[in-house]
């Protein structure tokens, strides 16, 4: 039994509550940041490497190499991959442009593939129809909080002599399990993992920042390399780079939030548990399905709504106070920078439908029982005002 909560006692509900997530390790980032300042040392200070440190063993990965975004890391991924122009790159068509802009940004080819209607990642039944003598690498999205099907994808890619780079800026943390028991990290499979530090990521800084996560030593040189103007010795450029680099300060914040990130990824977990028990007999609603080779960390809680009008629910829940977003709206072959000509309505069906139920609700570290509770009675109640 759901108990009733009242809005004028739930204060203002978010998203993502970065306030309070920072409130209580205030200390912690304030000395961080204020040692920075004290010191001076704001490019390439030492936070930055001690915080790659930190972050390799936390991901039992050879070596981490800060950037300055998430799409950065991609970029710089495909860099050091040495992937040319005409070349082909597999990417789901139900993700965030940044994974297919910067392929088209490096005058790369991204072949667009449908995802699973339930799991929302890349449908691995669909890639062999999609290899042509141009592929040359996969990019598997991690998207809300779960893994792809990375075993599937590793001996596809395997067979194909092509190159996987995990795009897991939504799945930091969660953790993959093989058919024979290994468990490892989302990131740490594929030749490159990207992520994202965006603040509202399981793991974000005050601002922007990124990594690449990498095992193959030689790979890691070259793509710190790109990442620091093609340069391994100061003033002598090897190769065609840019400039890319984690700030101090946001090392800084990372370092003080690294040690709680498995605590806030179950945070994320009860909260959507909470979620689940809530809407499991709503006949309107689909919460999500886990995968059985993957944790969930859940970066969004994203349900399909289904039976009611999904946008008018959305607007339902705004007049309640209670936020909510579509990730995401309009499928990247929909998307001008992006159409072709052959892919017209119906080219990517589940995307597509995808596109017109997905709804996530607010999700974060710090939700108080009282908010979910008037979030969950929120929606109960405009399913039933709009059937």
């Amino acid at each position: 039994m759901i108990k009733t909560v009242n809005r004028e006692d739930v204060g203002k509900i978010q998203m993502v509550d970065l306030q309070t997530q920072y409130q209580n390790i205030k200390e912690q980032v304030d000395n961080n940041i204020q040692e920075v300042i004290n010191t001076g040392a704001f490019i390439n200070g030492p936070f930055v490497k001690r915080f790659a440190i930190e972050l390799a063993i936390y991901n039992n990965v050879h070596h981490v190499v800060p950037c300055a975004n998430g799409t950065d890391a991609l970029q710089l991924a495909m860099m050091a991959l040495g992937l040319k122009p005409g070349d082909e790159v597999l990417v789901p068509v139900h993700t965030y442009v940044a994974t297919a802009e910067v392929i088209a940004l490096l005058q790369l080819e991204p072949v667009f593939v449908d995802v699973d209607p339930e799991l929302f990642t890349i449908d691995v039944t669909q890639l062999e129809d999609k290899v042509t003598p141009k592929t040359k690498a996969i990019v598997p999205v991690h998207l809300y909080g779960q893994c792809a099907d990375m075993e599937s994808i590793m001996k596809f890619a395997k067979k194909h002599d092509i190159y996987v780079i995990e795009d897991t800026a939504q799945a930091i943390g969660a953790d993959y399990t093989f058919s024979d028991g290994t468990e490892v990290k989302a990131g740490t499979i594929g030749h490159i993992g990207c992520t994202s530090f965006f603040p509202s990521k399981n793991l974000g800084c005050f601002g922007d920042g990124g990594a690449m996560l990498i095992n193959d030593d030689e790979l890691a040189k070259k793509a710190q390399m790109i990442a620091s103007h093609g340069q391994s010795v100061k003033y002598h450029h090897d190769v065609v780079g840019c400039n890319s680099r984690l700030d101090t300060i946001q090392a800084g914040v990372l370092l003080a939030k690294l040690p709680h990130l498995d605590t806030y990824n179950a945070n994320r977990a009860y909260v959507a548990k909470i979620y689940n028990r809530a809407f499991a007999e709503v006949p309107q609603i689909k919460t999500p399905k886990r995968a059985d080779y993957s944790t969930h960390v859940f970066h969004q809680y994203t349900l399909i709504v289904d039976g009611v009008d999904r946008d008018a629910l959305k607007d339902k829940l705004q007049e309640k106070g209670v936020p909510s977003m579509i990730y995401y709206p309009v499928p990247l072959h929909f998307q001008k920078a992006y159409v072709k000509e052959e892919f017209g309505e119906g080219s990517f069906p589940v995307t597509e439908s995808l596109s017109k139920s997905v709804l996530s609700l607010p999700i974060h570290t710090e939700m108080k029982e009282e908010q979910q509770q008037y979030i969950i009675q929120s929606v109960l109640s405009s399913i039933e005002e709009l059937s």
